[in-house]
């Protein structure tokens, strides 16, 4: 909050495979007592089907939001509780007249999370042909914190030169590349360790995953 006015961080959901990385970084950023406005294209909603058995829909979507959160990256649900959606503000991809269309609107920065490599063109292209490239393309031209979590492999040679002109133009390019020396030992710590890298890179305190302290097999349990 600033001047005791809202200022979010905006969510973007792309239509890549990952939606357990979105829904890790929302329960992040809650946890942490951010207020979030929230993108969810129409292509992420059929991989959030097929991932997870949600359809999420427009008019019930804090009920749809509440149970994608509530679940573990392995779909299961109820592993988690339902947090408090109080501040999260819900808009259409199609809204191109919503509040984050507008660098007028105060936001803190970005996050896209799974960003598709189709995401990733439209946003370094400026094509803006939804709210989620456009709220993308405002930050880059307000100079606002913008992390992109690609996830997609292999990448090929156009993709490459689309992320490094997301990086010239002072985006975080931040592939979807989980580490081990966190010590997991379930998916849930591997899309927690990414989840934690994006909140990182977007200066939000967690406790999402062990951090690296300099001490080779820290990770490990100790042997009695």
């Amino acid at each position: 909050m600033t001047d005791g006015k809202r200022t979010p961080w905006v969510v973007g959901v792309s239509g890549a495979s990952g939606t357990p990385y979105a829904a890790s970084v929302l329960r992040g950023l809650l946890a942490a007592g951010e207020s979030v406005d929230l993108v969810v294209s129409r292509a992420s909603r059929l991989t959030l089907l097929d991932e997870t058995g949600i359809a999420f829909r427009d008019a019930h979507w804090r009920d749809d939001l509440g149970e994608w959160l509530a679940r573990g990256a392995d779909g299961k649900p109820g592993t988690f509780a339902r947090p408090d959606l109080g501040d999260v503000r819900y808009w259409g991809a199609g809204d191109l007249a919503a509040g984050p269309s507008s660098g007028s609107y105060p936001v803190k920065g970005m996050l896209i999370v799974p960003a598709s490599t189709a995401c990733v063109a439209g946003v370094a292209l400026g094509l803006s042909k939804d709210l989620l490239q456009r709220a993308a393309s405002v930050m880059l031209k307000e100079r606002r914190r913008l992390v992109v979590a690609v996830r997609e492999t292999p990448l090929n040679g156009q993709t490459l030169k689309h992320l490094v002109t997301l990086d010239e133009a002072g985006a975080v390019v931040l592939p979807a590349s989980p580490a081990f020396y966190a010590g997991a030992t379930h998916i849930q710590d591997l899309v927690d360790f990414v989840a934690g890298r994006v909140l990182d890179a977007a200066g939000v305190p967690h406790r999402l995953y062990r951090r690296w302290e300099g001490e080779l097999g820290g990770s490990r349990p100790r042997e009695s």
